[in-house]
């Protein structure tokens, strides 16, 4: 008798009530709700751009016709055999390197100034950001002219110190360097406060205890801080790796009275400026959307590339300092 009123009383027993399965709903399918945001803006700014831009690869697409015939992937094929687009990889790697190395250099020197105990703390950092803050456009034309070939700045200083003038807009590689100089002067402040935040991350009693084992200012700096904040270091590394190689406002505008988009040699034109032009001046979208699209296949590997020697180099690491605790804790004969 007691089991026959158990078994009647367990199907009303487990019946929930509105509420509670408006609850249960609100733990399993609340999280979902609050990202979706994220994804759908990027499926609809993100996504869906890059698979409409591989369509019109696809096509012979004109600036005024619109889309043509089906071609397919012509367009890659005659662009890997122009000169004018392994110009613009080459000038682009080589606007890269000369940027993006003292870049990281310097931002990783500023950030361990800033780091000590400095007085004005808050004017220094404030300083450091307000290149970064300054709009490109106004900074590719201050630089123009302070590298300006007749009555720039640099090249009267050059004269006053019994130098010749260099032709910072005819030769290419002078064009490289000044143009690595307007990167370099906007973005070293940017990545040095992101290693800053990071350094302040990283446990002071750690800097403490190496000094009262005899360690100095540099010792702690390479076996201490670069160590520890490895993982954000990569991480600049990889973002300026990928904002390198789509550089486009400071080549477009260090020589606009050029005719011809990367100087008039083209000694100068990245592939960014390069995909520009075949856009908006030849009016070539199928070929400008297959640059695009190798652009993004080169930057995909190079970042594939970097996430693999990181965390080659994290695992050696971290097996490097097992094999050191290992040593410490073996008995001494």
């Amino acid at each position: 008798m007691s089991s026959l009123a158990g078994r009647a009383t367990t199907p009303r027993a487990s019946r929930l009530t509105l509420r509670q399965k408006l609850g249960r709903w609100d733990v399993r399918y609340s999280p979902y709700v609050y990202i979706a945001p994220f994804f759908v803006l990027f499926g609809l700014v993100g996504l869906f751009p890059l698979a409409y831009t591989f369509v019109v690869s696809l096509n012979k697409w004109d600036l005024l016709q619109g889309p043509g015939e089906w071609i397919g992937f012509d367009n890659f094929r005659a662009e890997l055999a122009d000169p004018l687009f392994w110009n613009s990889i080459a000038n682009t790697f080589s606007i890269f390197l000369i940027s993006a190395i003292p870049q990281l250099i310097f931002a990783l020197i500023i950030a361990a100034v800033l780091d000590q105990n400095l007085r004005a703390k808050t004017f220094w950092r404030m300083s450091v950001i307000l290149p970064y803050v300054v709009t490109p456009v106004a900074v590719a034309l201050i630089f123009s002219n302070l590298f300006g070939e007749k009555y720039g700045l640099v090249n009267n200083m050059l004269q006053g110190l019994g130098l010749d003038p260099v032709l910072w807009k005819t030769d290419a590689l002078p064009g490289q360097l000044a143009i690595a100089t307007m990167v370099n002067w906007r973005w070293t402040g940017y990545n040095a406060l992101i290693l800053l935040a990071a350094m302040q991350a990283v446990p002071r009693d750690i800097y403490e205890s190496a000094a009262i084992d005899g360690a100095g200012a540099a010792r702690r700096f390479f076996s201490i801080t670069i160590p520890s904040i490895r993982p954000t270091f990569i991480f600049v590394i990889i973002t300026a790796t990928i904002g390198g190689l789509q550089i486009f406002t400071e080549p477009k505008l260090f020589d606009a009275s050029s005719s011809i988009p990367g100087g008039v040699f083209r000694q100068y034109q990245t592939t960014v400026l390069y995909l520009w032009d075949m856009a908006f001046n030849r009016g070539n979208f199928g070929k400008a959307a297959a640059i695009a699209w190798i652009l993004f296949l080169i930057i995909v590997i190079i970042g594939v590339v970097n996430f693999l020697l990181s965390r080659r180099i994290a695992s050696g690491e971290s097996a490097r300092l097992s094999r050191r605790e290992r040593k410490k804790l073996e008995p001494r004969s």
